[in-house]
This record gives C-alpha cells, structure tokens and sequence, in this order.
C-alpha cells in the first residue's frame, strides 16, 4: 500500500506522537509503515526538544501485526528485508535515548504485540486484547517472541506463543506485558500524562538511565552493580544531579539544564 499518511506525526511540547494510521485494515505493520516508523525514531533520537515518543494508533485498533496480503505477494529476499527492517525497528525503540510509550486500544496481534512488548513502557486500556496467533496460520510468531521472551516470563510467553490464545489486558498488567492499565475513555489522556511527567525530567538523566537499564540486563550480577555503579558517579559529577542535589536540599523545584 503506497500511503503517506500510513504514520501521523504530532508534537505536542516535548512529546512526539506516532500515530498508526490506517485502522480500515487494522492498522498493519507493512514494509512502508516500518520504514517510515524507524524514520521517526532516528529523527527523534537526533531531535533535542524531543524527550519521549508516543506509538499510538488510529481506530479501534492497535495493530494486527505484519501485512499477510504484502508477505503472500513477496518473493523470499523481500520477505527477508521485510523482516529484518522490522527487527531493526524494534531493537531501535530501545537504544534511541527517548522513552517510548505504546498507547494500546483494541487488539495488539503477532508483531502488534511485539511492537507493544519492545516500548519502554505501555499504557492499555481495559478492553484491549494482546495474541501471538501466528501457530494458527502455521507460522509461529518467532520474531514477536524475541520481544515478548524479554518481557514477560518464559512460560507465559510460551503459552501465548504455543495456543495463540488471546489474553486481555488484566492478565498483560499481571504478566508484565503492560505497565498501565486504564479506562477506555481515559486511554489518551493517561498515556499524555504519563508522557508529560517523563517529559519534565532532565533529559540526559532520563537518556542515561535508559540506556543502563538495558544494559546491565545482559551482563552477570557483579558486572551489572559494577556498571550501575561507574553510571551513578558519573551522573554525580553531571549538571543534572548538581542542580537535583541542590534544588532538594534548598527545598524548590529543579531547573533542569536540559
């Protein structure tokens, strides 16, 4: 589908919002949509005045996963490009220095879910519905299960993995698959508030402490509290601690640097 308007694009003060934008079909990711979701990743990461993104989407939902219709038209190399431009997509939400939140209504299916299980953070609302049903097509959602294997446990991904069942959004907030669940009607304004609180952070704090967070995941015990611990001295020697010690002991609200 050759649509421009596949992504939406709106800022909103310090937050970014991207915008899914083609719920007729429920919103799938294609080939276009994944590059021009990077795109905006990689603009935001460069961006400055851009201190979280929002992954939202239009209509009743959030998104059904890759294009079956594109991948039944592609030869094996296109379906090999497709595939590796949507793991770069999802590896990208964790290393840009932004945060970045999901914003779930509806169902979220195979790489629908595994969009949602690669955001930093994920805010639902009540009705909304997560699967990995690719076992039922005969085509087991393997790449959703990298994203998805890091964020819940690994026998209640396999069990996603292996039935495609799917699960509604207070068993996601149990499993860890979500962050926040919220009211329907409070799904927007929630998420923007959520964002809006990140947003007033120092940025390099926020930056920093990301990019720690996942990288201590991959290393052993001792070498993570080594890291974590080089990361907390370097923050103090930053502007943003200085003025976070100083504006707490003066008792007033910091001025951030950035």
């Amino acid at each position: 589908m050759n649509d421009q308007t596949q992504l939406l694009i709106e800022n909103s003060g310090a937050v970014r919002r991207l915008t899914l934008n083609s719920p007729q079909r429920r919103n799938p990711l294609s080939k276009q949509l994944i590059d021009q979701l990077w795109a905006q990743l990689e603009a935001s990461a460069l961006d400055e005045t851009v201190k979280v993104v929002v992954i939202g989407a239009a209509g009743s939902v959030f998104c059904a996963g890759h294009d079956l219709a594109e991948l039944a038209t592609m030869n094996r190399s296109q379906r090999q490009v497709l595939m590796d431009s949507c793991s770069r997509l999802m590896a990208g939400i964790k290393t840009i220095p932004q945060p970045v939140i999901a914003q779930v209504q509806g169902v979220a299916t195979a790489a629908g879910c595994q969009l949602v299980a690669s955001c930093d953070l994920a805010v639902a609302g009540k009705s909304a519905r997560f699967a990995t049903p690719g076992v039922n097509i005969g085509l087991f959602c393997s790449t959703p299960a990298v994203a998805l294997g890091r964020a819940v446990p690994d026998k209640l991904a396999m069990k996603m993995l292996l039935t495609g069942k799917m699960i509604g959004a207070e068993q996601a907030l149990q499993m860890g698959l979500i962050s926040d669940l919220v009211e329907d009607l409070q799904l927007t304004d929630a998420t923007n508030e959520l964002a809006q609180l990140i947003a007033a952070k120092s940025a390099s704090c926020i930056s920093g402490g990301k990019q720690a967070f996942y990288r201590q995941q991959g290393l052993s015990l001792d070498l993570a509290y080594a890291d974590a611990s080089a990361e907390m001295v370097k923050n103090l020697d930053a502007a943003p601690a200085t003025e976070g010690i100083a504006a707490f002991l003066d008792k007033r609200s910091p001025s951030w640097p950035d």
